[in-house]
């Protein structure tokens, strides 16, 4: 879902990035009042003052919503859609735990 899809509407949303063979994952919240927070694989969360400017620092971050990877998107970034989906459960209670859920290693490309 798009920030412009909610009319302004809270919603979160998983965007991705291939470095290597790793697989990074950011979650992209955005509020009912309109402010982004983006959570990054180092548990950090960074606050923005819109969803589109949180969408441009994933954009210039070379990351890719989740929900708009189509079988080519996924094919290009070496990728098996069945096989991988977005950590669930992440409240950051635990930062540790939730840097580990934020990374994933992706079998070598051959």
């Amino acid at each position: 879902m798009h920030a412009d899809d909610n009319e302004g509407g809270a919603f979160e949303q998983w965007w991705l990035a291939t470095v290597g063979n790793l697989l990074v994952w950011a979650r992209l919240r955005v509020h009912d009042s309109g402010i982004a927070e983006i959570l990054d694989n180092d548990a950090r969360t960074e606050t923005f003052d819109s969803a589109d400017s949180a969408h441009a620092a994933l954009l210039d971050a070379d990351f890719r919503a989740w929900d708009g990877l189509d079988a080519d998107d996924a094919a290009q970034l070496g990728l098996d859609l069945d096989a991988i989906t977005p950590p669930d459960g992440i409240d950051g209670s635990d930062a540790d735990e939730l840097r580990a859920l934020m990374t994933q290693r992706l079998p070598s490309r051959h």
